[in-house]
């Protein structure tokens, strides 16, 4: 649903009806940053369902709210949204623990990071529990200059002393990858298996734990 999961906006939209004052799905649209005719269909599939009901109010516009059916749907949904999450982080934690680990073990020490956000940080805990260094991040578009005190650099030329890239851009994980195979000439990449990157014909042997 407009990049988001399915799962997140259904609980942004209910919580934006949380306080029952007039509104326009214009409104609503901007508030859960979907389209206004997504904002639709969901208005309809919750009223039908029984969460959300509406009233007239001035200016051509309706209030609407949660009905208790509609708080007890949030509630479950939060509940969903935290285990999802929760699954994820150890999912994520374990594969780039078990990356960092095979790199190890190939004799690769130094490490850069290609991306900032989540996995960044979750693979900055994976990375202390192998005894790996990260000692750099890779960001071309961060208005940064560090990430929990580790320089950002804007391009991999800038890099200085990494044996291997890690990819931890999630938001584009191909795209990210297919830049570094092309700017990274003969640079050691690895990727967890949770990011579903294509190892193309041209980037044989890029990816993947070290052997």
């Amino acid at each position: 649903m407009a990049g988001k999961p399915k799962l997140v906006t259904e609980l942004d939209f209910l919580s934006s009806l949380e306080q029952g004052e007039p509104v326009t799905q214009m409104r609503l649209s901007k508030r859960v940053n979907v389209s206004i005719g997504l904002v639709n269909a969901l208005l309809k599939r919750a009223m039908h369902k029984g969460y959300v009901k509406a009233r007239s109010a001035p200016y051509r516009r309706y209030a609407y709210y949660l009905t208790p059916r509609g708080f007890a749907e949030k509630s479950r949904l939060v509940a969903s949204y935290l285990e999802s999450s929760l699954a994820f982080f150890r999912a994520a934690r374990q594969e780039y623990g078990e990356l960092f680990a095979g790199a190890r073990r190939a004799g690769v020490r130094r490490i850069a990071l290609a991306g900032n956000g989540e996995l960044a940080e979750i693979a900055l805990l994976a990375a202390r529990e192998a005894d790996v260094e990260i000692v750099a991040v890779v960001d071309r578009l961060s208005n940064e200059d560090q990430f929990h005190g580790i320089p950002i650099v804007r391009a991999v030329e800038d890099l200085r002393g990494a044996e291997a890239l890690v990819i931890t851009e999630s938001r584009r994980p191909q795209q990210t990858f297919d830049l570094l195979v092309q700017s990274a000439s003969g640079a050691r990449i690895l990727a967890p298996e949770l990011l579903r990157i294509t190892r193309r014909p041209a980037a044989a042997g890029t990816t993947g734990a070290p052997q």
